[in-house]
């Protein structure tokens, strides 16, 4: 198909100012897949990126790191066919430091330098909210068949919720809390429920707690001490020192715990006998982002998953549902109000998914 000039798209034009506005399309270059995005989500940190809170990120700029779509077309040196779906993961390592050597490009020692290969994409390179987006191809996971291009958009968020699980080396069997009923918290859920942990609760408190999904108890963090030391393994994607705490205390002795929540600066923890990790030999490990190509496992699993059925929490059968965590549908040209119904949570929103091409199925699996 042939490509527009130029094309609409979210553009944060300075600290707390966006518009949605007509922009040159991008053109890929080596090592480029140019994208066609047919769903992208908003996400919190994109509220952190709005308020100038992300140093490395410049304006005027296209935000989006949760997102799907369709290769258009190819730069030099990118095998991925025009008419390829893909899913987005947002980390773009240099390739050549330490770090990205060991498969660990989330922690890239030459972060922000687009010069040296290092792209985060939504972050300090041009993101998904719009109608096309120039991107890395290590970026882009081709979509299995049968997952839809709303299942697609969640490619980066499935990677970050199963890393998390990765790093705790959850094993069949084991009973698991996770912290933060949010979309990652409950993609944690999901997943280890997918992978058969024996139990699963989900800790929080308010609507999206009682909207939890049907995989996991809910357990208000009110009532959380009743549990000290319930747990294997637990996850925490609620990014509070709250929650890192009342995390930690309820690791069995010789558990786990993943802290996952807090990427941004300012969260310290506090009012924590460190002898509740010493003398319990509780491994407390932290965990970023989706590393090591975790959002290739993870769409695997989601189509694996979608194809032969699994037991939910009463013993019936159930499919890793995520559509039920967008809530809302958006065109492009209606960001402001899609904005708006994410950052007041109207309705109990989750996840607000925009389509640029105004193309989608409600309620696809």
């Amino acid at each position: 198909m042939s490509v527009p000039p130029r094309m609409r798209a979210v553009v944060f034009e300075r600290p707390g100012e966006f518009t949605v506005t007509d922009v040159p399309t991008p053109r890929p270059g080596r090592g480029e897949a140019l994208v066609r995005v047919r769903a992208a989500m908003v996400c919190a940190t994109d509220q952190k990126i709005l308020a100038g809170k992300f140093p490395a990120t410049t304006f005027p700029h296209v935000p989006g790191h949760e997102f799907s779509g369709e290769v258009i077309a190819a730069g030099e040196g990118v095998a991925l066919a025009p008419g390829t779906r893909v899913g987005v993961e947002a980390h773009v390592g240099c390739g050549t430091c330490d770090r990205c050597r060991e498969g660990m490009y989330t922690l890239c020692l030459n972060y922000g330098k687009r010069e040296t290969g290092h792209a985060h994409i939504g972050f300090t390179v041009p993101g998904g909210l719009a109608e096309y987006v120039a991107v890395p191809s290590t970026a882009l996971h081709p979509l299995p068949d049968g997952i839809s291009y709303d299942l697609g958009a969640w490619t980066d968020n499935l990677g970050v919720a199963l890393w998390a699980l990765e790093r705790g080396r959850l094993k069949a069997g084991e009973r698991v809390f996770v912290f933060g009923p949010g979309a990652i918290g409950q993609c944690a859920a999901k997943l280890a429920w997918a992978l058969g942990a024996g139990e699963v609760y989900l800790v929080g408190h308010g609507r999206r707690l009682d909207d939890s999904c049907d995989v996991a108890e809910p357990v208000d963090d009110s009532l959380i001490q009743n549990f000290a030391g319930a747990a294997d393994l637990v996850v925490e994607f609620a990014g509070t020192a709250d929650a890192a705490r009342q995390a930690i205390v309820t690791a069995r002795r010789g558990g786990r715990v993943v802290l996952g929540g807090a990427t941004g600066r300012g969260t310290e923890l506090n009012g924590l006998d460190l002898s509740t990790i010493v003398r319990g030999n509780i491994d407390v490990l932290g965990s970023l982002a989706n590393p090591k190509g975790v959002s290739g496992r993870a769409l695997a699993l989601l189509a694996k998953r979608n194809e032969e059925q699994f037991r939910s929490r009463n013993d019936a059968t159930g499919l890793l549902f995520l559509n039920g965590l967008v809530t809302h549908h958006f065109a492009l040209n209606q960001f402001a109000e899609a904005w708006q119904t994410f950052v007041e949570r109207r309705d109990g929103a989750i996840r607000v998914m925009l389509h640029p091409t105004g193309e989608w199925t409600e309620h696809e699996v």
